[in-house]
C-alpha cells in the first residue's frame, strides 16, 4: 500500500461512513487535499444545518449528565483519551503532514500536544479551585465557586488541526463542559480521526455526546454557531478580519469568546548575543510550518553591529532549507508545502507590494515549479512604515530590519495591530528585563533567547490586541469554559445588611 493509504487504514478512515473515495465524493462532501501533490486524498460528508442540530441536541443531552460526575471521574477519562492518542500517534501525526503539509516532525509534534493537554488536564480535574473571602457581616461565609457553562463551541484553523481542538476540548472536558466542534474545511480528515480517537474512549464509559463534530462551510455551519443561544461560548481560531465577525456576532447574543486570532511576530536580535541559539530560532519561527503558525517568525530587527554578518548566515541556512523542500512526509525534508494555491496567491500578491513599497527580496520569492503548493522561503530588507509590513501574510516572508536604540525598536515592535508572539536575543540583563517589563513587549507571549514560534502548554496561549485577548492550554485558562458563581452562607441568627445598611 501507498503512505497514504497505510494511514487510512491505520486510523480506520478507509471504511469510516463519513469517508469515500475522492471519485466517489459529491456535492455532500468536502474533498479533502493532499497540498504536496495537490492531488485530493477523500471526500468527507458535509453537515446539514439539520444535523448540527441535531448534534447540538446530543451535546445538550450528554451536559446533563457529564456535568453532574465528579471532575476527577471526569480526569480520569480524559486520562484514558490521552492513552489512545498515544497509541495512534504516529498515524494520526502522519495524517497531519498528509493533509495540512507540515513536515513528519511537526505533525508528530502536534499529537504530542494534544497527549500533554489531556494529561495536564487530568491533574487540573483536582484543582478547579475558587477563593474565600472574608465577610464584613458577623456568621457570614464567603466563597467563590465554578460550574460549567455547558454546550462550548469550538472553531479551528488548518494550521493545527488537532492540538487547538485538543487544548480546548481536554480543558472543557474536565471543567464538565460538552462541545461541538468544526474543523477547517482544508483539513477534515485529521478532525475525523481525533473524533473517533477519543469518542471510542467515550462510548465504553457511556458518555457518547460529550464530544461532537460537525463538518462544513462557515457560510453555513460556521453562522450556527454564532447565532446559536445554546452555545454560551465560542472558541475560534482564525484571522483578525473573521474574528471580529465572530466576536460581534457572539456579544449580540451576549455570548462569550475565546478568540485565537492572526500574529505579527518578531523576534529582536541585540548586539552581543548568542548567535548559534539565534540563527535556528529565527529559521525555525519563520521557515517551520511553512510561515503558517499564527505564532511564525514575521519580522526580525538586527542591531546594527550584527546586521551584515546575521543575513549573511540567514542566506546561508535558507539556501540549505530550499534545498530540503518536498514530501513532508519524508523525514529528510525542512519543509512541506503551503496547504492551499490560494496561499500562495496570497505569498504572491504580497511579494508585489513588497516590491512596489520599496522593499528588495535578498532570498527566494518564487514558487517552486513542481506539484503541489510549493514556494521558496523568502528574505526581505524592508523599512518598517511599508504597509505591508503591518499585515500577517500567512506564509514563509521575514522581513528583515536595522536598529541601534532599544527604546526606538520596542517601539516599532509594538506598532502593528497583532499582539501575540515576540522574543529577544540578548545576553544583557537590562536588554531582557526592559523587554519583559511594561515598556517592553506588549504581547501575550513574550520569550527571551527563544524564538517566537513553539509554545509549551502548561503556559495561557494567547494574545492582546488584534490577535483578541483569548487564551487557552494552561495556567488558569480553564477559567475561561466555566461561570463564576460567589456564595454567601449566613450561618447566624440575625440578618445584617452589607454595608451596615439598617432596613426596617
Amino acid at each position: 500500500m501507498s503512505k497514504q493509504e497505510n494511514i487510512m487504514n491505520a486510523l480506520g478512515l478507509d471504511r469510516h461512513p463519513w469517508v469515500v473515495s475522492a471519485d466517489q465524493a459529491g456535492d455532500g462532501h468536502i474533498i479533502s487535499m493532499n497540498p504536496a501533490t495537490g492531488e485530493p486524498i477523500a471526500g468527507v460528508k458535509k453537515w446539514t444545518v439539520d444535523e448540527y442540530e441535531q448534534a447540538v441536541s446530543r451535546a445538550q443531552a450528554a451536559f446533563k449528565t457529564w456535568r453532574m460526575m465528579p471532575a476527577p471521574q471526569r480526569g480520569e477519562i480524559v486520562r484514558q483519551i490521552g492513552l489512545a492518542l498515544r497509541e495512534k500517534k504516529e498515524p494520526l501525526g502522519e495524517l497531519v503532514s498528509l493533509e495540512m503539509g507540515k513536515i513528519k516532525a511537526e505533525g508528530l509534534g502536534e499529537i504530542q500536544e494534544a497527549i500533554d493537554i489531556a494529561d495536564f488536564a487530568v491533574g487540573l480535574s483536582r484543582q478547579l479551585y475558587g477563593l474565600t473571602m472574608h465577610s464584613e457581616r458577623a456568621q457570614h461565609r464567603m466563597y467563590e465557586q465554578w460550574h460549567p457553562m455547558g454546550v462550548i463551541g469550538i472553531i479551528t484553523a488548518f494550521n493545527f488541526p488537532a492540538a487547538v481542538w485538543a487544548w480546548n476540548a481536554m480543558i472543557a472536558a474536565v471543567c464538565g463542559d460538552t462541545m461541538i466542534w468544526k474543523p477547517s474545511s482544508e483539513t477534515p480528515l485529521v478532525a475525523v480521526a481525533m473524533h473517533e480517537v477519543c469518542n471510542a474512549v467515550m462510548k465504553q464509559h457511556g458518555c457518547d455526546g460529550v464530544f461532537e463534530l460537525v463538518i462544513g462551510p462557515g457560510r453555513t455551519i460556521g453562522e450556527s454557531f454564532l447565532n446559536d443561544r445554546r452555545l454560551p461560548l465560542v472558541s475560534f481560531t482564525g484571522s483578525c478580519n473573521a474574528g471580529r465577525r465572530v466576536a460581534s456576532r457572539v456579544a449580540e447574543r451576549f455570548g462569550n469568546t475565546i478568540l485565537e486570532l492572526g500574529g505579527n511576530n518578531a523576534i529582536i536580535a541585540d548586539k552581543g548575543c548568542d548567535l548559534d541559539i539565534l540563527l535556528p530560532g529565527v529559521v525555525f519561527g519563520a521557515v517551520g510550518t511553512t510561515g503558517q503558525r499564527c505564532t511564525s517568525t514575521r519580522r526580525l530587527f538586527l542591531h546594527s553591529s550584527i546586521y551584515e554578518d546575521v543575513v549573511g548566515r540567514l542566506k546561508t541556512a535558507y539556501a540549505g532549507i530550499a534545498e530540503r523542500i518536498g514530501d513532508p512526509l519524508d523525514d529528510s525534508v525542512l519543509m512541506g508545502p503551503m496547504v492551499t494555491e490560494g496561499g500562495i496567491e496570497d505569498m504572491m500578491n504580497a511579494l508585489t507590494q513588497i516590491k512596489q513599497q520599496g522593499g528588495k527580496v535578498i532570498f527566494g520569492g518564487n514558487r517552486i515549479d513542481r506539484p503541489g503548493y510549493f514556494v521558496e522561503p523568502t528574505l526581505v530588507e524592508a523599512t518598517h512604515d511599508m504597509a505591508i509590513v503591518q499585515e500577517e501574510t500567512f506564509a514563509p516572508v521575514l522581513y528583515i530590519f536595522k536598529w541601534d536604540d532599544l527604546d526606538e525598536v520596542l517601539e516599532l515592535h509594538n506598532s502593528v495591530d497583532q499582539g501575540l508572539s515576540s522574543a529577544i536575543f540578548t545576553l544583557n540583563m537590562r536588554s531582557a528585563e526592559t523587554f519583559l517589563s511594561h515598556k517592553g513587549s506588549d504581547c501575550g507571549i513574550a520569550n527571551v533567547n527563544i524564538g517566537t514560534s513553539g509554545a509549551e502548554i502548561g503556559g495561557a496561549f494567547g494574545g492582546e490586541k488584534d490577535t483578541g485577548g483569548g487564551r487557552e492550554s494552561g495556567s488558569d485558562a480553564w477559567k475561561g469554559y466555566m461561570r463564576r458563581q460567589t456564595c454567601t452562607i449566613n450561618w447566624g441568627t440575625d440578618l445584617p445588611l452589607a454595608q451596615g445598611i439598617q432596613f426596617g
